[in-house]
């Protein structure tokens, strides 16, 4: 199946506000930039111009847009969701939930800026780092390579929100409690849920 015949299949299965959404994102890169591509990538949408650029996903209670070297854009409307202070650099996300209107505007100009990222060949790396790289733990690590819908919404997540994720499961004192906090991370995580969801788990 093609990228596009893929796409157009995940869009029709979605609820009607999320598909509105997502058809008109859709539009609205497409207008933007001529030359974008579609594919798929990770179970979703995903628009690229020389390399990776941006994804769209539907989950339960919000769809996200994702631009992939959103650290490096400038976000005079705030579209992006919000960050701790020194968060590292990566992706960035936009979303909305049922009812919530696009920022056509502000969002056509997160991605020229996108595309002309790409078209320059800027890295992440191009950026200064802010924060010491987190580690991954390995056991927890592969579970959610296992599951790609899971490791695209790992990427998406702030600093703060892997960080509370790697300590909740790395603080476990025994290895029964690691493997059970292990299995609900990657449920919450599959649900994209963020670093809120996570701190109010159980042991």
């Amino acid at each position: 199946m093609l990228p596009q015949e893929q796409i157009n299949s995940y869009i029709s299965e979605l609820p009607e506000w999320q598909r509105k959404l997502l058809v008109r994102f859709r539009q609205l890169i497409h207008s933007t930039d001529a030359e974008v591509e579609e594919t798929w990538k990770w179970n979703s949408p995903h628009f690229d111009h020389n390399g990776i650029m941006i994804g769209l996903q539907g989950f339960k209670e919000h769809v996200a847009v994702w631009f992939h070297k959103g650290s490096l854009i400038k976000d005079p409307k705030s579209l992006f969701e919000k960050l701790a202070k020194g968060e590292e650099k990566g992706m960035r996300s936009y979303k909305l939930a049922e009812g919530d209107a696009i920022n056509e505007a502000a969002f056509v100009d997160l991605v020229k800026q996108a595309v002309a990222l790409n078209v320059k060949g800027t890295k992440l790396t191009d950026a200064k780092p802010t924060r010491k790289a987190l580690v991954l733990p390995d056991d927890l690590g592969n579970v959610l390579h296992k599951d790609p819908t899971a490791w695209a919404n790992w990427e998406g997540f702030t600093y703060s929100c892997k960080k509370e994720y790697i300590e909740w499961v790395t603080d476990a004192k025994q290895d029964e409690t690691r493997k059970r906090r292990i299995a609900q991370a990657l449920e919450m995580i599959r649900e994209g849920k963020d670093k809120e969801d996570a701190h109010r788990v159980g042991s």
